[in-house]
Parts: C-alpha cells; structure tokens; sequence
C-alpha cells in the first residue's frame, strides 16, 4: 500500500491547546471541521483504509457544530412522520470509539491558522493538524426582504430547525413555504402534517424547476394542489409583514397580492458554507464554494474540501449527497496514499414528496442537439412520463411524476441504447403496444444501481441477501431510491416453506385457508401439506400458526371461532391453552378488557375485590389496564365467571391478538385536546378485540401532537389534528423499538377505521409467522409505499375484500370466557391434574412482600446442594 501523504507540521501546537487537543502530537492528525452526512462518509472512508487510530493510522479529531452526530439529512422530513432524531443517526452507537476517533460536538471551528497548521474551535481548543478536511456543507438562502427576521420565520435544515417549527406551529394556523424545489416542498408537507393550511410560493414557473420540466412540473401542481395546498408560482416574496409583538402576520407577493400567514419557512436554496475557508486564505469561487482539484484538495495541499462546501474541479458545487460521498471516497483514499480523482457527478434524483414520486435522471430537460421526447402524461392521475432520446436511440434522461417505478432500472441505462421501443416504457397498461418493464436483469454488470455509494449491479450480485448488501457495499443506506432494484437482484430463497410440514409461506397458506374454505389443520395438512407430513400431527411452528390463520378467517371460511373447540385446541400456545398468561411459578395472570382504559368506579371495585377474595398480586400496567397475579388453573373459571357477571370481557393478554388501544383523556378534559381520543379509542378496540394475527397488536390515540398516548409506538397509532387524525403505522416498542409511520393525514372517523380496517386485513394476510408490524413493513416488498398504495390506494384492488373481511369478524365477535364459563364441557380442561381434579399445584406457592404476593422463589429453585471439591472439602 502507498504511504500516506501526510506532511510534517513546521510549527507545534498552540500553547493554549486544551489537554486532549494537545495529546498524541508524535503522530500525524487529520482534523475533520464538520459532521455531517458527507462528514461521516468520510470518517468511514478512513476506516476502511485502515487510517484511524484504532488500525493504527493517524489521530482523527472531529469538530461538530451541531449538538448531535451525524444524521439523515435526506430523510429530515422523516421526523414529523414519527421518526426520532435518534432514528435518523448515521453514526453507530460504537463507531466513535471502536476506531478511536474524537469527537466534539457542539463545538465547531471558527479559525484556521495555516502557516502554524492549528484550527481553533469555539470552545477555545486548539488543535494541531498535518492534513485538514473542510466538510462545512451549505447554509439556508434566506431572501433579503423587509421581515425575515421576524418572530415565526425560519429556515428548513437542521433536527433543531424542525424542533422549533414544530414547537411554533402549535400556535399557528397558516403556514407559508418560499421556494417550491425539493425540500421547499418537503417542509410545504411539514407543515400541511402539522395542521397548519399551507402555501408554496416559487419564483419560478413551474415546481421543481431545476429536476422537472414543464409537463412534469404542471402534474406536480395538480396533484399538490389536490392534496389542499395553495401554490403561487412565478412570483417573489417581497415583504414579511410582522404585528406589534413581532411575529409574522403576512407576506406580501410581487404580483400584488398578499397571504395573512402565521409562520414563514425559507427554503429558497443554500449556499456553501466557505467563510472559513475564505478567513483563513483558501480559493474560492466567484460565487461561493471552496475550489478543489479532482483529488479535492484546496488550494492549500494540507487541506481539502469536501461536500456542498466544494467548487470541484468541473466548476460546480453540488448539493446531492452522492456526489459528496463520491467526494469523501476520493480525500480518503488520496490522504491513504492512493490514486482517485472526482471529475463530476450523476445529478439523477428520486424521492417522494407530499406522498408524490418525483424522479428524473441524465439530461432531463433535453439539452443535448438533436434530442428527441417521448411523453406520456396523464392529467387525471397526476402521471407525467419523458424519456429523453438521442438520434441514434441512446437514452439520454427522463422525468417520471407520479409513478417512478422505471426509475431503478432507467437510470442506469442512460446512455446505452434501450431494448425495447422508449414508447413501451411509458405507456400505461392496456395500451396497444405497451408496456414493457425492464428489470434488473437487462442492466449489465458494470451499470452503477446505488448512486448514493457507487455500487454497481456486478458488486451486488456477489451477495444474497439485503443486509448482506447493505453491510458490505453500503448499497441501499443512502437515499433509499435504489432498494426496490436491489431486491429484485436478490436470488429467491430455495425454499421458503413454512416448516417440514408445509412448502408454503404462512401468507401463502392464508391464501388457501381463505380461497378454499379449510376449516381444519388436518384437512389443509393432508391436502397442502408436503408430501411425507400428510396424515401426520404437524410441528410445533405449523400447528399455532395455522391455527391463527383459521381463526382470524373463522366467520369467513365458516370454522368455529373458538380457539379451544374441537381440533383447535390441539393447535394453541401454551397460553391460549387456558386462555391466561402463564407465569414463572406455573399460576396464571388474568387481564380483563379495559377500551381505551376507561373504567367505572364500580368495574375498578368488582376487581379490587376478585384480587382480594383470591389474594392476587395487582398490578397497573403500560397499556392502561389492570393485571391480577397468582391464579391457580383451577381457579381461573371461578375468577372470570365473576368478571363477565360485572361486565368485563377477555382482554386477549394471552393471544396473538389485539392488546389495548391506549388513550389519553383527549379534548373532554385536556385544553390542549383536539379530538375525543377516549371516544376514538374505545370504539377501535371494541371493533378489533378478539382478532387474532401473526403477533400481538398494539394502539393508542393520542388528542393532539403532545402525543401523551405514546401512539408512535404502536402497531397503529391515532395522533389528532385540528381536521381530523393521523395515522401511523409499523410502530414497536420492546427490545427494538421503532417509531411509526405516517401512512395517511387528516382523516375523518370513518375514512379512520376504513384504512385501519384494511391496513390490519392486510397484515395479518401477508405477514410472516410471528412477525410484528414494524418488522413486515421493513420487510415487504416497497415497504410503507406499497403498504399505502394497496390500503389507500387501493393499487391492488384489495380494499373492497379486504373490509369484507375485517366486517365479517366484527359480526362473528364472541368474547371466550363469556363461552368457556357458561360451557360445563368446555370447563372440564381447566384442571391442574386430570386423575385429580380438585387437588391444587403444591408447587404453586407465594410469599407475602409489599403488602401483596408473590411466587416463593426458593421453592422454585428447589434446595440448595452442598458441593465438595475433589479434597473433599465443602465449598
């Protein structure tokens, strides 16, 4: 490997360096000034070549001026959609110190001292530096108008700019957006998620003028303006007008015209941030941007400039990530002591914006002589197609509007002529002569299908499946645009049959239990089954699994829907058993239905005084209900009978199966409330109580964006807005929680249930065994987009059967301790030894503690041994 080109500093640290910034001096420093998205490639960059300090390479210091890591820029909209800031990390938790980089956030750097190689951070520090790296990114352009610096006005960059905006929307009933390009209109859908009524104002003609043309800009238009939002384009911002107290009340346009407005968001461009490489010395361009060779090395050869901060050698300054991650390849690998050059980079863009797929690629406006357009536009759905032809086929670029699937594979075709006619690529189905789709397998080796980290189909191809590609070629942690091909590249696994018994997924058995009606495992086992589990008993994987299915299909295909009749019963878990929670020293918990976690002073008597009668440990749990320890099997009818005469009903605690819809006390009693989130919460699980699905299921409604229910965390969650609810789906909590996403905003009561309806009928259709909403929807095939397509879109034409299906269990609803008790037959299981039915467990004891119970653990552990040692000794 080539020596690295660190050069010797001529001059030692700064006397007032801080101890750390002094330390390790022997030993050449690379000081990276911003940690950014590009800034963290870079650092990654490093380790792979073996240059941090853990491999043995140079000290890295990192100045931050932000108060976190890295994080996702790209999905900084993310966050009103559930995502936390934490979420959104780009940083392993570990990364910082298994590679022995340090890391200063919240102190940035605010001089450079070239002649004594030292940089200076807020805080004071100095620190020493053989080679520098310049990562500073862009800034927000903010127009020089009268009143931008008014109280409610701000700019759409940072976790701390949303924090604000979304801390001031409470407040605010009408937002305005200026600058209708990409993140102009992500912050438009902020905004619009946030409650407020929205408008886009854009100086130029049309949305997105710099990625679509005007037929793609003007299907842009319709659909946003369908969505609710008011558009102003070809006009500028000439004033923000503010009140007495300050804060934003308008602004006035160049047309005339004028929009009374709370709250302002700029997000009119940026410009790179070079000041400090202007301070310090350093070239910049005319208009801004820090200039570099192509092996991004300043003017200055100890300091490079990476990023949106960069005027690279093609006299650019790009603001996509990939070009500065191809940027942040290339520093690493020249400061390693290697050969790379950046000479330009690919400007193709996919992204979904107001819910809307926008993407273009190559030369999307045809600029080339002698181009020819092929376009397809449809202004009803809001579908524009171009493809951008050259005279001798060649694909140029192309714009796609409302419907990108193409894009995976176009992109990496461009500049190769197409296979097919460019005609048969745009064209919708059920048109003459179209339409072809060109999968992966028509690209070549070297097509490059991750943009973001420069990962060719070839190097895809060497793995099998998506997290091996993720980790080991980084394909796919970018923008995301590029999964849905990577998938595709994936081989199909050689057999994904659920067990040894069955050659069929869990979904594809669904399937034939709804299509033909089975009503028994022996029936589907003998007839669907593999060949040697045919008149077999089935496995432990096969057995709960197809019971689950039948039982959420049981009004439909015409099976009991009682989990322990007959053949059923054979089928369950140990809990479902006894339809309680087994616990560590064999007795049982009971947890009756509380909806929404209302409770009548009555009700809470009836189950004070079980507890006691039966000296059951009581506890409150985080689903808003109330749990009772410490039942003996025998005992459990006995406890239920009088539970269901005080009204109660099995709170399902036991199965896979809906738990609790969680609540807040909404807008009856909270000032902050919007909706009557109680009210919501009971009528949801009253509707899905009982339904049983491949893992338990879990909700809340919250009564305003306070979020006091936790809906984020749920498998569905309802957060109000001032028009309505907002849903969020695929949330979890437990070892790997995951904040929600939004599927659909600004719903009514009824629009509510029909998308939870068909979202939870989808689900429990297509989920694998055991596997939890916020798993499914990482897993499956387009993840929350085509989750959204099928249930709100209806892209599958699933919807109409799919609420038949969820109407039919809400009509075939039967409560089973309601059954079990008033069924001597049914009682007979509810033994501890069936030769003995009226002797108690012995091994079912308690000790009292905290004025309760609970199990008495030495027994469980049964008497302690004395051991000798080979002297003979007792130890």
């Amino acid at each position: 490997m080539p020596e690295p080109t660190f050069e010797p500093r001529t001059t030692a640290a700064a006397s007032n360096a801080t101890p750390n910034a002094q330390a390790h001096t022997a030993v050449p420093t690379i000081v990276v000034v911003g940690h950014g998205m590009v800034g963290q490639r870079f650092l990654e960059a490093l380790a792979e070549r073996g240059l941090t300090p853990a491999a043995g390479g140079a000290r890295v210091v990192v100045l931050c001026e932000e108060p976190r890591p890295a994080y996702d820029r790209v999905r900084l909209t993310s966050y009103f959609a559930g995502r936390s800031p934490e979420d959104l990390s780009l940083v392993e938790p570990d990364f910082m110190a298994r590679h022995g980089i340090e890391l200063y956030v919240g102190d940035p750097a605010t001089a450079v001292d070239r002649a004594g190689r030292t940089v200076t951070s807020r805080s004071g520090a100095v620190f020493p530096y053989d080679t520098l790296v310049l990562a500073t990114g862009s800034y927000p352009f903010v127009p020089p108008v009268p009143g931008k610096d008014a109280r409610g006005c701000f700019v759409y960059r940072t976790i701390e700019d949303l924090l604000a905006i979304e801390e001031y929307a409470k407040g605010a009933a009408t937002g305005a957006v200026v600058g209708g390009g990409l993140l102009g209109l992500e912050a438009a859908g902020a905004l619009k998620g946030l409650g407020l009524a929205t408008h886009v104002v854009e100086f130029a003609p049309r949305l997105m003028p710099v990625q679509v043309d005007e037929g793609g800009g003007a299907a842009l238009l319709r659909t946003i303006q369908d969505m609710g939002l008011s558009v102003h384009t070809g006009v500028g911002t000439q004033e923000v007008t503010a009140g007495e107290d300050g804060a934003v009340t308008g602004m006035s346009l160049s047309d005339g015209s004028s929009l009374a407005v709370d709250l302002v968001v700029f997000s009119a461009g940026v410009r790179p941030r070079d000041q400090l490489a202007r301070e310090c010395g350093l070239a910049v361009g005319e208009r801004g941007g820090i200039v570099v060779d192509e092996e991004c090395r300043t003017s200055d050869p100890a300091v490079f400039a990476i990023g949106e901060c960069a005027l690279t050698a093609d006299g650019r300054v790009y603001g996509l990530v990939a070009p500065g991650y191809d940027m942040a390849r290339t520093a690493a690998e020249v400061i390693g002591g290697g050969r790379s050059a950046f000479t330009g980079a690919d400007l193709s863009t996919k992204l979904k914006l107001l819910g809307v797929d926008v993407a273009s690629f190559g030369d999307a406006h045809g600029a080339a002589e002698g181009s020819l357009d092929v376009v397809y536009s449809d202004a009803r759905a809001g579908v524009y197609k171009k493809l951008v032809i050259g005279p001798d086929g060649t694909l140029l670029g192309g714009v796609l509007v409302g419907d990108a699937d193409q894009y995976g594979t176009l992109r990496p075709l461009t500049g190769t002529v197409l296979p097919v006619a460019p005609e048969q690529l745009v064209l919708p189905a059920g048109s003459g002569g179209g339409p072809v789709s060109l999968g992966p397998g028509a690209l070549p080796d070297e097509a490059v299908i991750c943009s973001c980290h420069n990962v060719t189909k070839g190097a895809i191809c060497e793995h099998t499946t998506l997290p091996e590609v993720k980790k080991c070629t980084k394909a796919g942690t970018g923008c995301g645009s590029c999964l849905k091909v990577i998938g595709q590249l994936m081989p199909p696994p050689e057999d994904s049959g659920l067990c040894g018994c069955f050659p069929y997924s869990r979904s594809e058995l669904y399937e034939i239990v709804r299509t033909l009606e089975v009503t028994s495992f022996a029936e589907l086992l003998d007839s669907h089954g593999r060949e040697e589990a045919r008149g077999g008993d089935g496995c432990e994987v096969c057995k709960p699994t197809v019971g689950s299915v039948i039982a959420s299909l049981a009004p439909t295909v015409g099976a009991s829907g009682y989990v322990l009749d007959g053949e059923q019963a054979a089928l369950q878990d140990t809990n479902d058993h006894f339809l309680a929670n087994l616990q560590r020293n064999g007795s049982y918990s009971i947890v009756p239905r509380i909806p929404g976690g209302e409770i009548t002073p009555e009700k809470l008597i009836v189950i004070g005084e079980v507890a006691r009668d039966f000296g059951l440990y009581t506890k409150i749990t985080g689903g808003q209900r109330i749990d009772l320890f410490g039942a003996r099997v025998d005992q459990l009818p006995l406890i239920w009978t009088r539970l269901v005469d005080a009204g109660f009903e099995s709170g399902h605690a036991y199965g896979k199966s809906l738990r609790t819809v969680k609540s807040c006390v909404g807008q009856t009693w909270c000032r902050y409330g919007v909706q009557d989130s109680v009210k919501m919460a009971i009528d949801l699980e009253l509707r899905y109580r009982g339904l049983r699905s491949p893992h338990k299921l879990k909700s809340a409604v919250s009564g305003c964006a306070r979020e006091c229910a936790e809906a984020r965390g749920k498998d569905f969650g309802i957060i109000a807005t001032a028009q309505g609810w907002n849903l969020y789906v695929g949330g979890n909590g437990g070892a790997t929680p995951r904040h929600a996403d939004l599927l659909a905003q600004d719903l009514s009561d009824a629009e509510l249930v029909r998308l939870i309806d068909r979202f939870l009928m989808f689900y429990i259709r297509t989920a694998d065994r055991l596997e939890r909403t916020s798993a499914w929807l990482e897993r499956i095939d387009g993840g929350l987009d085509h989750v959204r397509d099928v249930v709100v879109h209806d892209s599958l034409g699933l919807c109409e059967e799919l609420e038949r299906l969820m109407a039919d269990h809400v009509a075939g609803y039967r409560d089973e301790w309601a059954e079990t008790i008033n069924d001597p037959e049914r009682l007979r299981r509810f033994v501890t030894f069936v030769n003995a039915p009226d002797a108690p467990d012995p091994s079912v004891r308690f000790v009292p503690e905290r004025d309760q119970i609970k199990p008495d653990l030495e027994l469980l552990a049964g008497p302690v041994l004395a051991v000798r040692t080979l002297e003979g000794t007792a130890s």
